[in-house]
């Protein structure tokens, strides 16, 4: 349903787009949740053992940039999985006032095993759009999430320190 505000021809394609865009990707979310909540997993703790996985050890710091996630909900994201024996938060080596966030070997069989049927999850929910079609995608996709960062967010608030849904 398009916005019935009665702006700018900008504003109001602006937040018709805002619209579809929150539209589908809370109805991926949703479709996605259901099958990670079987496995005892949030999206969020999904995305760490993912981004451990694929990127290797890092801080916590580093974990809320790939994320975009603040610094309490990974805190509190990587505590529950440290809680299951699926992370370890050790010394940094390098930098002793940091500490770096690793699998376990436990968490690396776990991810291993939920990872790929997430992924076909994902690959099925997209189907809808043709191989053009999800390039572009996430074409427009990083060009706007880019943009913002680079700009900073329209609230004045860095984007990196906003809290994704």
């Amino acid at each position: 349903m398009p916005t019935r505000y009665k702006g700018s021809q900008a504003e109001v394609r602006a937040l018709n787009c805002y619209i579809k865009l929150t539209r589908a990707s809370e109805t991926l979310a949703a479709e996605l949740r259901v099958p990670l909540a079987r496995e005892g997993l949030t999206t969020g703790q999904l995305g760490v053992l993912e981004a451990l996985l694929h990127l290797g050890p890092m801080n916590e710091r580093e974990l809320c940039r790939k994320l975009l996630r603040s610094g309490g909900n990974i805190t509190v994201v990587v505590d529950n999985l440290e809680r299951r024996g699926l992370v370890q938060r050790a010394r940094n080596l390098k930098d002793r006032r940091s500490v770096i966030v690793a699998l376990t070997p436990e968490g690396l069989r776990f991810i291993r095993g939920v990872f790929p049927s997430h992924a076909a999850r994902i690959t099925a929910a997209l189907d809808v759009l043709n191989p053009e079609e999800q390039r572009e995608l996430g074409r427009l996709c990083r060009k706007l999430g880019r943009g913002k960062a680079e700009q900073g967010s329209a609230l004045g608030e860095p984007v990196s320190t906003l809290q994704n849904p």
